[in-house]
């Protein structure tokens, strides 16, 4: 075991004839600054975030509309794409990925306990590298349904285990930069993906059979491709296979680099002290910190974790003797709803996701291509505009939490984005309500509603949109921090899952706006959330996470604590006041 942290020993030094006492705190120098600046100071853990975020890129919405894809999957095509066009409903492929990421995040909690964060990025890389390949090949629906289901698994898996892992090997002054690079990465990478799709479906020509007329009416009286008519004896003579095989095969390379390249990344030093390993541990923080082991700092930072470790295991085993290996995982689950500070910090993490998924975003997703159609612009035009600068605008706004989440905090950037959306989403509300039955007659308020739209994005993005992956990956407990994280993780997923599923009919005039002033209403209660009830986890340690929730405050707890703290040199963190 290395070597405890007994005492700050200090050496001295002559000045002017006094001799001045000069501690560890002293000779460490100034501490990192906060957020990006404090990011690019450590380039090592920079890199090592960015590259484990590779697993944002998913392009199979993108291909549903290509025209040789619904030739050699007309009942996909026909069901997801049309559907949506004419009774404002999905079919049940998109969201086949949507479910099993719920199941993929739902089953990584206990098994990233077991193997780690990194092997677990590893395993579920290789998984999606499958998942891609077989919907690259798929020459039957079931080819390409398998493929979908297989990495949904892997996705659910990855937001799980991605910002998780960051947070474990990152300082907390950079911690909120580095975690919000996952959803960065998720927007960037839906941003690629497009307009690769975008372009490979050029490949050949942007129509399956150029001389076969349209032969598939919409009720407005738009004629659109038919792959049961429209396609010639043999198949597409225009468009080939390769302009939706090439970008679905394009998954595989990111996949491949993950899964490749997180063999050099360092293991979380937090789950290595977990599973016993402290000399690597020790070695690993020294690592990604830049400082020797016997820095001040890092030895600091080490045992504070150690003291974790300990105190967790010592209370799980007072209150579960005996216990085997599947009561253990359950015991987890158990110790999170059993006592209310606990309790809370699931709460806290299940709202802002739930919140997140709930404000509008996808919904509105449907409603601007709508509303740009009704400025007569033609199909290609306004999926151009809707997907691929709506995207723009995403990655873009992100960028601000990147900067601003290390330096305001946490609260003040949810705060004023709920209040943002708000604002945004009571105006596209009110045009909806009056405007939206006749759209045509009233083209200012459409004009209006698209740059409220794009308002409301870039707001979100900066705000609840990244800061959900921040806050859940900080307010857990190290033993309890997988498991939690994985029920987090899939409440988005089912939210998401609800959200995608009524989205579409929520565009139909009928509706009105009805919908839009519940999002509204969803804003509002996310306002109310960040300013009452989230706290503010901006600069505090993963271990001193327990004071913002009230976690063990009883006496007993508490002699605990200071007790393993005294044993293992930490004086100074075995006061009272640092655990209260």
């Amino acid at each position: 075991m290395p070597q405890l942290l007994r005492t700050n020993s200090t050496e001295s030094k002559q000045e002017g004839g006094d001799i001045i006492e000069v501690s560890d705190l002293a000779l460490v120098g100034p501490s990192n600054r906060a957020g990006i600046g404090g990011c690019f100071e450590n380039k090592f853990i920079l890199g090592v975030s960015l590259f484990s975020t590779l697993g944002g890129f998913g392009v199979l919405r993108n291909v549903l509309v290509i025209e040789s894809f619904a030739a050699k999957f007309p009942e996909i095509y026909m069901n997801v794409t049309l559907q949506s066009k004419t009774t404002f409903r999905d079919g049940f492929f998109p969201h086949l990925y949507l479910a099993t990421a719920w199941v993929g995040a739902n089953v990584s909690g206990p098994i990233c306990d077991k193997i780690g964060r990194k092997i677990g990025i590893i395993c579920n890389a290789v998984i999606f590298l499958v998942g891609s390949s077989l919907q690259a090949g798929a020459t039957s629906p079931i080819g390409l349904f398998t493929g979908s289901a297989v990495t949904g698994l892997a996705a659910g898996s990855l937001t799980h285990v991605v910002p998780m892992y960051i947070a474990e090997i990152s300082s907390a002054k950079i911690r909120g930069s580095l975690v919000s690079l996952q959803q960065l990465a998720i927007t960037f990478g839906i941003l690629v993906s497009y307009w690769i799709a975008y372009g490979t479906s050029h490949i050949g020509g942007t129509r399956c059979a150029p001389k076969i007329p349209y032969t598939l009416a919409l009720p407005n009286g738009m004629l659109v491709f038919n792959p049961y008519t429209d396609v010639p004896h043999g198949g597409c003579n225009g468009q080939t296979q390769a302009s939706w095989r090439v970008p679905l095969a394009f998954q595989i390379l990111p996949a491949l680099c993950l899964a490749i390249g997180m063999h050099f990344m360092p293991y979380s030093p937090r789950w290595l002290v977990e599973r016993g390993h402290e000399e690597e541990a020790l070695e690993t923080l020294s690592r990604l910190r830049r400082k020797p082991a016997e820095e001040y700092s890092v030895r600091t930072e080490f045992l504070e974790i150690m003291a974790e470790v300990h105190f967790a295991r010592e209370v799980m085993k007072a209150a579960y003797p005996n216990a085997g290996p599947v009561r253990r995982i359950i015991n987890k689950y158990l110790v999170l709803v059993s006592s209310r500070p606990k309790s809370r910090r699931i709460i806290v993490g299940s709202l802002i996701m739930t919140l997140q998924q709930n404000m509008g975003m996808i919904t509105l997703v449907y409603l601007l291509p709508m509303l740009l159609g009704q400025l007569g612009l033609d199909p290609t035009t306004t999926s151009l505009i809707a997907t691929g600068v709506y995207g723009i605008v995403k990655m873009l706004a992100t960028l601000p939490a990147i900067v601003l989440v290390d330096s305001v905090g946490r609260r003040p950037v949810l705060i004023s984005g709920a209040a943002g959306c708000l604002i945004c989403l009571a105006i596209i509300s009110s045009m909806v309500t009056m405007y939206g039955k006749d759209w045509p007659a009233h083209v200012v308020a459409v004009r209006i509603a698209i740059v409220f739209v794009f308002i409301y994005d870039a707001i979100f993005s900066y705000s609840w949109a990244p800061m959900g992956w921040v806050v859940t990956s900080e307010i857990f407990p190290l033993h309890l921090r997988s498991t939690g994280m994985s029920i987090t993780a899939s409440t988005m997923w089912s939210s998401s899952f609800m959200a995608g599923l009524f989205a579409p009919m929520q565009v139909n005039p009928s509706m009105g706006g009805t919908w839009y002033y519940i999002y509204s209403a969803t804003s509002l209660a996310a306002l109310l959330s960040a300013v009452f009830f989230i706290p503010e986890t901006k600069g505090v340690t993963l271990e001193g996470m327990d004071p913002l929730f009230r976690d063990n405050a009883t006496d007993s707890q508490r002699e605990h604590k200071e007790a393993i703290c005294r044993e293992l040199g930490l004086l100074d963190r075995a006061s009272p006041n640092a655990l209260m």
